[in-house]
């Protein structure tokens, strides 16, 4: 299995004006941004939530960084910004990390096919670290 983690940053509204800081501050490159008026659902999202970043990838020297803000309407709480997110090319392996870091846990978004990953979601562990798990037939693609 290829499998590799990243930081992961969750705002509320500021991911445009985080990046442009990151780009800055760290020397970040965009690699990749999309907002939620960008994807499938965009029609039943209101006006506000279309500007919102639904995805975003900076790379700081070797590293990359992820950032988007939050669904909107979904709830905001200090401590949960940095997430990890773990992509990988096997449905099975990330079921089987899924599971076990479920287990005295709290699943968040359950393992699904979405419009973005043919596996995604996202579990919180019994530490209060969140995972996202997403599912990519190459880890080395953010397009």
């Amino acid at each position: 299995m290829s499998m590799r983690t990243t930081s992961f940053i969750m705002l509320d509204g500021k991911a445009t004006e985080a990046i442009e800081f990151y780009q800055e501050a760290l020397n970040s490159k965009l690699l990749f941004k999309t907002t939620y008026g960008e994807g499938k659902n965009a029609d039943s999202l209101p006006e506000e939530g279309k500007t919102r970043i639904a995805h975003a990838v900076l790379q700081t020297g070797e590293n990359d960084m992820m950032v988007a803000d939050l669904f909107p309407g979904q709830p905001y709480v200090i401590g949960n910004q940095v997430n990890i997110c773990i992509t990988a090319t096997q449905q099975s392996e990330i079921e089987e990390m899924f599971n076990k870091l479920s287990e005295k846990g709290q699943v968040l978004f359950p393992l699904q096919k979405t419009e973005f990953s043919p596996c995604f979601g996202m579990v919180k562990d019994r530490y209060n670290i969140t995972f996202q798990f997403y599912m990519n037939d190459t880890t080395s693609s953010w397009s």
